[in-house]
């Protein structure tokens, strides 16, 4: 399989993990790099309970990313991405809807002939109702300093106050 089809897997996996409630598989993803500045697997397991209601041990979400753009070096066993990402969620007294939409902007690194996570940022474009998804109080780390990023001022007030 090409690099680019082993880290598009990569990705698939990340989402399905997730959705699935497989939150000790979903860190194991991180074994070799971070996300949002979380590296310790514990710690991402810990996160994501203590920040995330669950159902029956699933968060009832799926994660749909597209539009992946991937940039791969070969030689030095390394490759940065974008892409862009739509969070559905629905329950029984929850109607079907897009709870948020962002891009991760990541870097992959090979180990031992596997790709992996590097770094995983997230960064918000669009909220909806997260209600049943996050806990109160929760704002979501926004992406690396150092890439181009623009969130309007008011929707990254409205996003940080919650519901």
């Amino acid at each position: 399989m090409s690099s680019r089809g082993e880290i598009e897997n990569l990705l698939a996996r990340y989402c399905r993990h997730y959705d699935d409630g497989d939150l000790e598989a979903y860190a194991d993803l991180f074994r070799h790099g971070s996300i949002t500045g979380m590296s310790n697997r514990d710690d991402i397991i810990a996160f994501h309970r203590g920040h995330s209601y669950s159902y029956d041990g699933e968060p009832k979400t799926r994660h749909v990313i597209t539009n992946i753009e991937l940039d791969i070096d070969e030689e030095a066993g390394t490759a940065s991405g974008r892409c862009y990402l739509t969070c559905y969620q629905a329950l029984p007294d929850f109607p079907l809807q897009a709870i948020f939409i962002g891009s991760y902007v990541d870097q992959f690194h090979r180990v031992d002939g596997k790709w992996w996570f590097k770094d995983r940022r997230f960064q918000r474009h669009l909220m909806g109702d997260r209600s049943r998804h996050v806990r109160p109080g929760l704002t979501l780390p926004d992406v690396a300093s150092d890439a181009e990023t623009y969130v309007d001022p008011a929707l990254r007030k409205s996003a940080q106050a919650g519901p």
